[in-house]
C-alpha cells in the first residue's frame, strides 16, 4: 500500500453518521472484539485498546494462557514523545482494577514479563460499531490525541476477502495543540509462532525490508506446530528491531530492555539474532517517527498475519479398526500428514505472503469494509437492533468457526476457553442463525450439502453434528427433530435466497428421503404430530406430540411441498400439502390451551414402550425416580408450559416467505403469552439453579418457560430457567413479524443491556461457551422490522416498514449483491454499494409494483411510487 494522503495530512471533520455504542471506563472491563477471518482464527481487541486472546491456532485461547504457553502471547503499541518533558506511553487505557489481583498469578510470575506494568493512558473510551472497533485515549501529559481502530476485512460475498488470517490495527495521532510534536511510535509483539517458550530453539526471526519482521519456527512442514506470524506496517518504512534482548535471566529481561530504549529515546534496530542456544523472551519491534504539525493528523496502519496451516484435529468421524501404518524396524517414520488445512493455506504460502496481499489491497479492503458499516448501522432503525444485528457478526470471525482448504465451513455450537465446545456445525442450533445466509450464503449453502450429502445415511438418518474434516458421520446416535426437519426449512430458504433451482433439485430427493425418515421414525401413523420420542435442541427427549417440533414438522412439510410444486413433482407436493394440513389441524385441535401451544406428554401408546415396560416391572415398592415418573410421566418434559420456543417453526416460515396452513390468530396469541408470562424486566426474584450467570439479579431477560397454568414438572426440561439470548431474538423477530413491534423491542434491549462491557462482553453472547453461534438470530431482527425479503426466484423484493418513518432506510443483502434500500412516501432507492440484483416486481405493505430492472452498484435504482 503506497502511503496517501488520507494517512498523512490534516484531520478531516467527521461526517458519519453512524451510531457508535459508546462505553466509558467503568464498561469495558469485559470488551473483546474478535479480529480475524471467516475460519482463521483471530486475535481480540480489547475495552481499552490492547489486544488478548490470540486464537490463531486454529482453537480457542480465551482469556488464558494460548496453548499453554511458558509466555502469553502479546503485541503491544509504546508512544514517545522526546523533549525537554518528554513523556512515553503504553497505548492503552488504564488496566482495569478487576485485572490487577490476577496479575501477581499470571503474566507477572518470575519467569514471564509482561508488558501490563507499563505507564499508560489516563483515560480510555471504547466505541463500537461492527465490524470496526475504536478506542479514544487521553492523557493531560499527552499533547497529542490518539485513536486505536481494530478491524478485519468484512466484505458480504466476498468470502476469500474476509477470511483473511489478520488482526489490523490503525492509530492515529492527533495535535490539537499550538506547537509542533515530535513522536516515535512503536509496535512490539512476541514470537507468535513460538511452540516452546523461553529458549526455544527452533523460532527464528527475519526482518522483512522495508515492511516488518517474520517470525517463524523450523518444525517439519507437516507437523501441526509449524507456523509463522508477521509483523507489518502497511505503506510505512520503519525501523526494525528483528529481535529484541536474548541470554540467561529473568524472564522479563527482554521488556524491561526494551523499555529502556523506547522511554529513553535510545532504539537500537537490529537484523535479528539467529542461533540454537538462544535464552529469555523472544519478540520483535517495528518503530515510525515524524513530527506533527498543529492540526495535523497521521494514522499508522498495524498488520499482524498468522500462517498455522496443519491441524490434526478430528471430529465426528465413524469409528474404523484401520491400523495405523508403521515404519520397517530401525527406520525413520516420515511425519504424518495432517488431517486437514484450514481455508488460508490453500490462497497463501505464509504469513508473509498474506501481508503482501493486505498491503498491496488495504486501501480497497478498508473501504469496502466501511461501506458495508455504514450500510449496515446507517439504517434508520433503533439503535439496540442495529447494535445486536452487528455485534453478534463477530462470531463469524471468532474460533467458532473453521474453514477448510475446500472452503468449506465447519463450526461448533460456541468455544470453551481452549477448546471448541459442542461440535459439527450442530444442525438445531444453527437453525437459528440468520447471518451467514444472507451476507455469505455460498457458505450457507455447504451446510446443506454438508447434512444432506455427508451427515445422512441410506435411511434417512442425519447425524446433526458432522464430521470434520469433511466425510462420512457415525451413525449410531440418535437424531434431532428440530434440527433434521429444520434442514429441510433451510433448504426452501437458501433456495430462495441463491435462485438457485439445479441446486436445489440436486438435494431435493436427499431432503425428501430425511423428511421420510421423520414420519416414520416421529409421525409414523401419519396423524400430524410427533409422538414418539424425539431429541431437540434442550439435549433431551420430548415424549409425545409439542408445539415447538411440531412446527418445525409442519414447516418442513409445506417446505418440501412448494420445492416438489417448483419441480412438478405434483405427487410429492400433494402428500406433504395433506400432511401439513393435517399437522396444523392436529397442533390447534390438541395443543393449543386457548392462549398457547403446549406439550401433550405421552408415556403409553407410543412405539417406545421403554418407559412403560420400567414402570410395569417396578412393582408396588419403587425407587423415588420411579415414584416421581408414575406420577408426572416422563423427566424433562414442559406439558402446560409456555414455551418460548413454541412456535419456532412458523418463524421460520414466515421469515423464509412460506405459507402454511397454521392459524396465524393462534401464532400471533402464542406470541402474545410468551411474552406476556416470560419476559421479565428484572430477574431477583427469579430462581435458577441451572445455569444464572446468562441473565441474573436487576436484569431483564426473556426465560425458555413459564407455567402460568401451573402443573411445572418436579425437573422440567433441561435448562428451562435459563435465558439465552438467540431464543430472545428468535422470539424478537417473530413478535414484530406479527405485528408485536413494542413487545419484541423490550426484548431485543433487555438482552443487549446485559452485554454492557463490564458485566458481559457484548461480542460474545454466550450460553454454551462463548460466542454462541445461536445468537446470531439477531440478524433477523432488522429484517422483520423492515418487512424485508428478497426472492431471487421470483425477482422480487417485499417490503413493508413496522415503524413510522417518513424516511425508511434498510440494509439489502442478496446473492448477487448488497447495499441500501431507502423508502420515502414518493420513491423507493436502491442503491447497491457493490454487486447487481434483478427485479420484477416490489410489493410495498399490500401494493404490488411491476418493476422490470437491473440494479448495479453505482447506479442507483429509483421506483416512482404513486
Amino acid at each position: 500500500m503506497k502511503q496517501k494522503e488520507s494517512y498523512y495530512g490534516k484531520a478531516p471533520a467527521s461526517t458519519s453518521k453512524i451510531p457508535w455504542r459508546a462505553y466509558d471506563q467503568d464498561h469495558q472491563l469485559q470488551i473483546a472484539m474478535p479480529m480475524g477471518g471467516i475460519g482463521a482464527g483471530c486475535i481480540s481487541l480489547n475495552g481499552q485498546g490492547g489486544l488478548q486472546d490470540y486464537s490463531i491456532r486454529n482453537r480457542p485461547a480465551l482469556s488464558c494462557k494460548a496453548d499453554g504457553h511458558p509466555f502469553t502471547d502479546a503485541a503491544f503499541a509504546v508512544l514517545h514523545l522526546p523533549g525537554k518533558k518528554p513523556v512515553t506511553r503504553l497505548v492503552e487505557g488504564p488496566l482495569a482494577v478487576e485485572k490487577i489481583y490476577d496479575q501477581g498469578l499470571h503474566n507477572q510470575g518470575l519467569r514471564q514479563g509482561g508488558h501490563e506494568g507499563m505507564s499508560r493512558f489516563l483515560k480510555s473510551e471504547f466505541k463500537g460499531a461492527y465490524p470496526f472497533g475504536k478506542v479514544w485515549l487521553s492523557d493531560p501529559k499527552v499533547p497529542l490525541q490518539v485513536q486505536v481502530k481494530g478491524w478485519n476485512p468484512f466484505i458480504p460475498l466476498d468470502d476469500r476477502n474476509s477470511s483473511l488470517p489478520a488482526a489490523m490495527l490503525e492509530y492515529r495521532l492527533f495535535n490539537p495543540g499550538k506547537a509542533p510534536v515530535k513522536f516515535e511510535f512503536s509496535f512490539n509483539m512476541t514470537h507468535l509462532s513460538s511452540i516452546g517458550g523461553e529458549g526455544d530453539p527452533d523460532c527464528q526471526n527475519d526482518p522483512i525490508p522495508g515492511q516488518g519482521i517474520f517470525f517463524y519456527n523450523q518444525k517439519e512442514k507437516s507437523d501441526e506446530a509449524f507456523g509463522n506470524a508477521a509483523l507489518t506496517m502497511p505503506g510505512e518504512d520503519p525501523l526494525i528491531k528483528a529481535m529484541w534482548l536474548r541470554g540467561p535471566g529473568w524472564g522479563f529481561d527482554a521488556t524491561s530492555a526494551l523499555w529502556r530504549e523506547l522511554s529513553t529515546g535510545a532504539f537500537r534496530p537490529n537484523a535479528g539474532t539467529l542461533g540454537k542456544s538462544l535464552e529469555g523472551r523472544n519478540g520483535g519491534s517495528v518503530m515510525v517517527k515524524g513530527v506533527l504539525k498543529p492540526g495535523e493528523a497521521r494514522r499508522i496502519p498495524v498488520l499482524i498475519t498468522w500462517y498455522f496451516p496443519n491441524v490434526n484435529m478430528i471430529q465426528g468421524q465413524p469409528k474404523t479398526t484401520d491400523a495405523a501404518p508403521c515404519c520397517a524396524p530401525g527406520e525413520e517414520c516420515p511425519p504424518a500428514a495432517p488431517a486437514w488445512r484450514p481455508y488460508y493455506a490453500g490462497q497463501f504460502r505464509d504469513a508473509r505472503d498474506v501481508a503482501a496481499y493486505i498491503g498491496q489491497h488495504y486501501d480497497s479492503l478498508l473501504k469496502r469494509t466501511q461501506k458495508f458499516q455504514e450500510a449496515l448501522h446507517s439504517s434508520s432503525l433503533p439503535e439496540v437492533v442495529l447494535d445486536a444485528a452487528a455485534s453478534n457478526l463477530a462470531i463469524l470471525k471468532s474460533p467458532t468457526v473453521l474453514r477448510q482448504e475446500n472452503g468449506n465451513v465447519w463450526a461448533w455450537e460456541g468455544c470453551f476457553t481452549q477448546s471448541g465446545c459442542c461440535s459439527g456445525t450442530c444442525t438445531h442450533v444453527w437453525n437459528y442463525a440468520q447471518a451467514l445466509p444472507h451476507l455469505f450464503p455460498a457458505l450457507e449453502r455447504g451446510f446443506r450439502e454438508q447434512e444432506l450429502q455427508r451427515s445422512m445415511d441410506d435411511q434417512g438418518h442425519v447425524n446433526f453434528r458432522s464430521a470434520l474434516p469433511d466425510g462420512p458421520v457415525d451413525h449410531g446416535w440418535h437424531p434431532a427433530a428440530d434440527g433434521q426437519l429444520g434442514g429441510i426449512l433451510k433448504l426452501y430458504r437458501d433456495w430462495q435466497i441463491s435462485g438457485d433451482l439445479s441446486w436445489m433439485r440436486s438435494l431435493y430427493p436427499l431432503a425428501k428421503r430425511s423428511l421420510e425418515y421423520c414420519i416414520e421414525r416421529w409421525d409414523p401413523k401419519e396423524l400430524g404430530g410427533l409422538f414418539e420420542p424425539h431429541h431437540n435442541t434442550y439435549d433431551i427427549e420430548f415424549w409425545g406430540p409439542d408445539g415447538m417440533c411440531g412446527s418445525v414438522y409442519l414447516g418442513a412439510l409445506s417446505a418440501q411441498a412448494a420445492m416438489g410444486v417448483a419441480l412438478g413433482e405434483s405427487k410429492d407436493a400433494k402428500r406433504y400439502q395433506g400432511l401439513a394440513k393435517k399437522a396444523a389441524a392436529f397442533m390447534e385441535k390438541n395443543l393449543f390451551n386457548g392462549d398457547y401451544f403446549q406439550q401433550k406428554v405421552m408415556l403409553r401408546g407410543l412405539r417406545d414402550t421403554s418407559l412403560a415396560k420400567r414402570l410395569d416391572k417396578a412393582g408396588k415398592n419403587p425407587d423415588e425416580a420411579t415414584q416421581l415418573l408414575r406420577k408426572e410421566g416422563p423427566r424433562y418434559q414442559y406439558g402446560s408450559g409456555c414455551l418460548s420456543d413454541g412456535v419456532i417453526g412458523a418463524w421460520m416460515a414466515k421469515i423464509y416467505g412460506l405459507e402454511t396452513p397454521l392459524a396465524r390468530a393462534k401464532v400471533k396469541k402464542n406470541l402474545a403469552a410468551i411474552f406476556k408470562h416470560n419476559f421479565k424486566q428484572d430477574l431477583f426474584e427469579h430462581v435458577n439453579l441451572q445455569r444464572p450467570g446468562f441473565a441474573i439479579g436487576h436484569e431483564a431477560g426473556l426465560l425458555l418457560c413459564s407455567w402460568p397454568k401451573g402443573n411445572k414438572p418436579t425437573l422440567p426440561f433441561v435448562y428451562s430457567d435459563e435465558v439465552w439470548t438467540g431464543i430472545e431474538y428468535q422470539v424478537a423477530s417473530h413478535l414484530i413479524e406479527e405485528g408485536l413491534v413494542k413487545e419484541g423491542l423490550a426484548v431485543v434491549a433487555g438482552a443487549r443491556s446485559r452485554y454492557d462491557g463490564r458485566v458481559r462482553n457484548p461480542y460474545d453472547e454466550y450460553e454454551c461457551g462463548s460466542f454462541y453461534a445461536r445468537a446470531m438470530a439477531s440478524f433477523a431482527v432488522p429484517n422483520s422490522l423492515a418487512g424485508l425479503r428478497y426472492s431471487a426466484v421470483e425477482e422480487t423484493l417485499w417490503l413493508d416498514p413496522k415503524l413510522n418513518q417518513d424516511d425508511f432506510r434498510i440494509f439489502l443483502s442478496t446473492t448477487s449483491g448488497w447495499g441500501s434500500l431507502s423508502l420515502t412516501p414518493r420513491k423507493l432507492t436502491l442503491d447497491l454499494a457493490e454487486g447487481s440484483l434483478k427485479l420484477r416486481r416490489v410489493v410495498l405493505g399490500k401494493r404490488t409494483y411491476r418493476w422490470e430492472t437491473l440494479a448495479r452498484a453505482g447506479e442507483a435504482a429509483v421506483l416512482t411510487l404513486k
